[in-house]
């Protein structure tokens, strides 16, 4: 397991202890939250924000928030369509299964990124782990970047195993 899986994972812990209360950490800017990697100008990546960091998120300029965990997951927010909408973004809910990641899905989170192009938006799921290999995938098969400079980003995340190697390869051969 490489050390970026091994901090994702610990982050991930870290981010349940602030939902129950335990760890209170106020974030200051966009750079703070939770497994934050920016892709482009326009495209942003983490694990779940906080409301407060949803907050800066909306101050940063982002139009859109697309979130790829299942509302059930353990970091996740009570109400964050709500938030999102609060602060006057476009929230787009796209839950993926972390053990059965699909080619669907993939069509459909390339279709969602494909009509947002022109947009500023921030990707995130529980801990940046779906949300880096979408986006992999998705610069590598539709986007056309460069494959190891996406790889690069990837594994600034972590180093996927099991079915979203699987998942990965699917790019590699098509990329």
């Amino acid at each position: 397991m490489s050390i970026n899986t091994l901090k994702t994972s610990a982050g991930f812990l870290a981010t349940m202890l602030r939902k129950i209360g335990v760890l209170k950490l106020p974030s200051e800017s966009i750079e703070e939250v939770f497994n934050y990697l920016a892709i482009s100008e326009s495209l942003y990546t983490s694990g779940q924000p906080s409301e407060s960091e949803l907050a800066l998120v909306a101050a940063s300029g982002f139009t859109t928030v697309v979130n790829l965990a299942p509302h059930n997951a353990e970091n996740s927010l009570q109400d964050e369509a709500g938030v999102v909408n609060g602060l006057g973004l476009e929230y787009i809910h796209m839950p993926v299964d972390f053990k059965r990641p699909t080619t669907e899905d993939f069509s459909e989170f390339a279709q969602i990124m494909t009509r947002l192009a022109e947009r500023k938006v921030w990707v995130h799921c529980a801990a940046n782990m779906r949300v880096s290999a979408f986006v992999y995938r998705y610069r590598v098969q539709v986007r056309g970047d460069d494959m190891e400079t996406a790889a690069n980003d990837l594994r600034e995340i972590w180093q996927p195993f099991g079915v979203w190697k699987t998942f990965i390869d699917a790019a590699n051969k098509s990329g």
